[in-house]
């Protein structure tokens, strides 16, 4: 019998016609003025042009979604994950001060499976026009034998610009800064080996709200950076918390406030019986992104916040220490 790639799992022309559909469905989208060549060719081109920018510096981070993947296969849903990575991305470009400016993914499966393909690429393209990040390439690779059949793996690479005098972090936080926590949208993308184990039982009744996707925190952001005197954010992802003294210089501590915790979050406690402190080292308990400001900037700040649609939760005020968060039990 011949052998061909299609008879080994590879079909090549669905991957083509994936590709037109991309291309396609590409429509209006942020920076299209700077994209010279985008999806479908060797590699992307994107135009510097930065005018009002002193010292233009790339910013570039990179991410997947982890076993939270695993969940959506199993509940045959995949329209929210294409946000949850481009967030686990945009989030922490944010982080440095950065303007977003384009987004790559990559996407691995078995066997390519359009029912899979394309909600999660429509996803991806909705949250980068959410982002102001211009989608302007990837890659689709079908690998069998590697994954099951069935199981898709993902990652996503961001990239931004900042001026050098603007740059958010270490060297701008300061004793007597505020800490303010904007709200998660659920468990976003973390944590999910602990949580498919912990739900394992009642799948159907929580698997919604496990999926929520992992909240957009660019749009907010870029308007506390234009309009106060913000000093770092932190995206909290795996460790919780502790993300937060990532931004803290060695000469400032925080003294975490309490603050109300979702009931999802709440349940997972009680169900693990692990401790308030291990909670909060491990997820996000309902605080998905942190702003560290000067006091004097608080009332604005929240009031952009809150008219982003996010809420406000005052986690404390930092102190004089070496760079550690100081837990409450």
């Amino acid at each position: 019998m011949a052998i061909d790639y299609k008879s080994s799992g590879v079909d090549i022309e669905k991957g083509d016609q994936f590709v037109h559909w991309l291309q396609e469905d590409a429509g209006a989208q942020p920076h299209k003025d700077k994209v010279l060549e985008g999806i479908g060719g060797f590699a992307s081109i994107f135009r510097m042009d930065f005018p009002n920018i002193k010292e233009p510096c790339l910013v570039s981070a990179t991410d997947g979604i982890g076993t939270k993947l695993k969940l959506a296969v199993d509940m045959n849903k995949y329209d929210t994950l294409g946000q949850d990575l481009v967030a686990m991305c945009a989030n922490d470009l944010i982080c440095t001060g950065a303007q977003p400016l384009f987004f790559l993914d990559y996407f691995a499966t078995s066997h390519l499976n359009m029912e899979q393909a394309k909600p999660f690429l429509a996803g991806v393209r909705k949250a980068c026009r959410e982002s102001q990040l211009a989608l302007i390439g990837g890659e689709t690779a079908e690998m069998p034998g590697l994954y099951q059949k069935g199981d898709f793996d993902c990652a996503g690479f961001a990239v931004g610009v900042v001026d050098r005098s603007k740059i958010l972090g270490p060297q701008k936080v300061k004793v007597g800064h505020k800490v303010i926590g904007l709200n998660s949208s659920g468990f976003h993308s973390n944590g999910f080996s602990l949580l498919r184990k912990v739900f394992a039982d009642d799948i159907p009744e929580w698997g919604e709200r496990l999926l929520a996707p992992t909240a957009l925190y660019v749009n907010v952001a870029m308007e506390l950076l234009s309009k106060v005197d913000v000093s770092a954010f932190a995206h909290i992802t795996g460790g919780g918390m502790n993300n937060i003294a990532r931004v803290f210089s060695k000469t400032v501590d925080l003294q975490l406030k309490d603050w109300p915790w979702p009931q999802a979050f709440v349940e997972v406690m009680k169900r693990t019986s692990m401790s308030k402190k291990q909670m909060m080292e491990t997820l996000n308990c309902g605080i998905g992104l942190t702003a560290i400001l000067p006091e004097s900037d608080l009332a604005a700040a929240t009031s952009i916040i809150q008219k982003h649609g996010f809420q406000v939760f005052d986690l404390g005020t930092l102190q004089e220490g070496s760079g550690k968060i100081l837990f409450g039990e």
